[in-house]
């Protein structure tokens, strides 16, 4: 029988079988046999799929099976590849680079990824947004990184720029709206696209008025520094900061001048009496 033949059992077997003679071999012996395995040019999706499935492959045979060009024609060989823990960076990235846009999601998720690679995928992911459907960019805003939501966060307010249609709009507000909700988005990245100069009218009003963002004493003060929060808002949120540090905070924002003004004088009259 072939191996393309083989039943997935039969192959569980060998693994298994291989395994257990592996076990009782020298590390040296072991070592050699995983390299010419990682190096059979008719090595099969499955056998390359149960080698991937071991956690302490050796480096040197994971970049044997990245050499391996008849097992790199599975797609499903590629993601393990690139989202093995001890898969080094230069070898990972430029497979990523090949991955659609969920496959690229979810090597980014992959608890097992190296920290550095993941902000390399991620990068990857970001780098495409422009050019993936308003379906994928919902589910990314939903299910990605928190860096991809960030990223949503304000290429929504770059294409809406460009949209005259007013479903696509709306649907562009969704994916928004989706970012704000994904529980990986972090306090400082809300902070950070807040800030942005491309961060427009619509995102800080979206955050000002959210149910979870508005209520943070640090996400407050960004958003008295950036040009678009609304009178109201601002009032409300500056109530809660003492008049030196508002004094301070308003010295580095970029909200019009009435409207500073209008924040002082309401700290200055809500302020006690100097003592005696």
């Amino acid at each position: 029988m072939s191996d393309k033949e083989m039943s997935e059992d039969k192959v569980l077997e060998e693994e298994a079988a291989r395994s257990s003679t592996a076990s009782a071999m020298p590390p040296t012996l072991v070592h050699a046999d995983l390299l010419r395995t990682a190096a059979d040019p008719a090595l099969t999706e499955d056998f390359a799929l149960a080698l991937l499935k071991r956690a302490d492959l050796p480096l040197e045979v994971i970049e044997q099976l990245a050499k391996n060009t008849n097992a790199l024609k599975s797609r499903k060989v590629k993601i393990a590849l690139a989202g093995h823990p001890k898969t080094p960076r230069h070898v990972s990235v430029p497979l990523a680079r090949q991955f659609y846009t969920f496959d690229l999601m979810k090597v980014a998720l992959s608890p097992t990824v190296p920290a550095d690679v993941k902000v390399a995928v991620d990068d990857v992911l970001i780098s495409r947004l422009k050019t993936v459907t308003i379906g994928e960019r919902l589910t990314l805003a939903r299910r990605a990184s928190g860096r991809v939501a960030a990223a949503l966060l304000l290429d929504v307010e770059t294409i809406g720029t460009k949209i005259t249609d007013a479903k696509t709009v709306a649907r562009e507000t969704r994916v928004m709206q989706a970012a704000l909700e994904n529980p990986r988005l972090t306090e400082a990245l809300v902070i950070n696209s807040v800030l942005r100069p491309a961060a427009s009218a619509a995102l800080v009003d979206a955050v000002a008025q959210h149910a979870k963002w508005s209520c943070r004493r640090e996400i407050r003060a960004a958003l008295l520094r950036t040009e678009h929060l609304s009178l109201a808002r601002a009032l409300e949120f500056s109530r809660e900061i003492p008049g030196p540090l508002l004094h301070e905070l308003l010295t580095a924002s970029r909200l019009p001048a009435q409207i500073k003004d209008q924040l002082l004088r309401d700290s200055q009259a809500g302020s006690p009496p100097p003592s005696a």
